[in-house]
């Protein structure tokens, strides 16, 4: 239901990178963006939530919630409608899917040759796909919201974090950069890797360089899979996953662990004591989803699969708001030492 009322909810957002499983998150913020009282601070994201996060921005400054909800459609369905084949096969009933065996095959390539060799053209559509949808110029001189977007120094490790009078296409690409499928993109003489390395996302700079106190974090890797991988594949799978949250959930047990020292005490002098002591956090996860669906989905491109992981997102966000939004500015709806300890 839409409210007519001046938003009374603000919220920080930190959206993970996750692939194709963005798509959820593109549910999450369609649910949030529709309630009508929520409005956004500052948003984190890598990888696919780092385009979550631009195309969100794009769509606000250009005519608000309604123009960021359309805005996030048409990206979706301009990253279904730009790749060259189908690269998710969905079952009879349309409710499964599978990644096509020869989209399987060539990504066993990547084993065994560099992206030069597999991809010498450097082969982009969402090089084109941002160029077209998205004014960075715009956004670069006047952002609704305070944008983090995550990258790794590929010779370093670093994070480097860009902020929103920096973006350009070459940022969020090189947040997204898997360096066994794209070769690293180069940003004033510098390589960058996918930020999911080290930060996924980050969630310090919405803790101490943002004003609202909530932060809603919406996951798309699981803090719990279901079962031990035992085949090859699957263990490679699953130690990229372990690769892609270690620094995440390193950050989030340094937060629920500041924040049993803070409560401690009676007085909180310094600004990061009291940010501490304020901040609250919030979560939304796909678990069940992802683990039903299997890692390698990440790098499917379907507008079915991609429409049903938003239809899931938006439910999750509905089931969100309707338990934790009367609690925003007033106490956190995630255990931080239950969940990331």
């Amino acid at each position: 239901m839409r409210h007519a009322a001046k938003p009374p909810f603000t919220l920080n957002l930190g959206l993970q990178g996750g692939g194709a499983h963005g798509a959820f998150t593109w549910g999450v913020l369609d649910a949030l963006l529709a309630d009508g009282r929520i409005a956004f601070d500052g948003v984190s994201g890598t990888s696919a939530g780092a385009m979550n996060a631009v195309v969100l921005a794009h769509g606000l400054r250009r005519g608000g919630r309604d123009a960021a909800r359309a805005a996030l459609e048409k990206f979706w369905h301009g990253v279904a409608e730009k790749t060259p084949f189908e690269i998710v096969l969905p079952s009879a009933d349309g409710k499964d899917f599978r990644l096509n065996p020869a989209v399987k095959m060539l990504l066993g390539l990547t084993h065994y040759l560099s992206p030069s060799q597999l991809n010498p053209f450097e082969f982009n559509p969402l090089r084109d796909l941002l160029a077209e949808q998205i004014d960075f110029p715009a956004l670069r001189q006047r952002s609704p919201v305070r944008l983090f977007i995550a990258a790794t120094h590929a010779n370093s490790g670093k994070l480097r974090l860009f902020r929103e009078n920096e973006l350009d296409i070459d940022v969020v690409l090189a947040s997204a950069c898997l360096p066994t499928l794209h070769r690293a993109v180069t940003i004033a003489g510098e390589p960058y890797w996918d930020g999911g390395y080290s930060a996924n996302p980050a969630v310090f700079p919405l803790i101490y360089q943002c004003r609202a106190e909530d932060t809603l974090l919406v996951l798309l890797t699981p803090l719990r899979h279901e079962a031990t991988p035992d085949s090859a594949a699957d263990i490679k799978m699953r130690t990229l996953d372990i690769a892609f949250n270690a620094a995440f959930l390193r950050e989030m047990r340094m937060f629920a662990d500041l924040r049993e020292v803070v409560d401690r005490s009676w007085l909180h002098i310094g600004r990061l004591e009291r940010r501490i002591a304020c901040a609250r956090f919030h979560v939304i996860a796909a678990d069940e989803l992802i683990n039903a669906l299997g890692t390698d989905t990440k790098l499917a491109a379907n507008l079915q699969f991609f429409e049903m992981l938003r239809d899931r997102g938006r439910e999750h966000a509905r089931t969100w708001i309707e338990d934790g939004l009367p609690r925003v500015g007033r106490q956190s709806t995630a255990n931080l030492r239950e969940l990331f300890c």
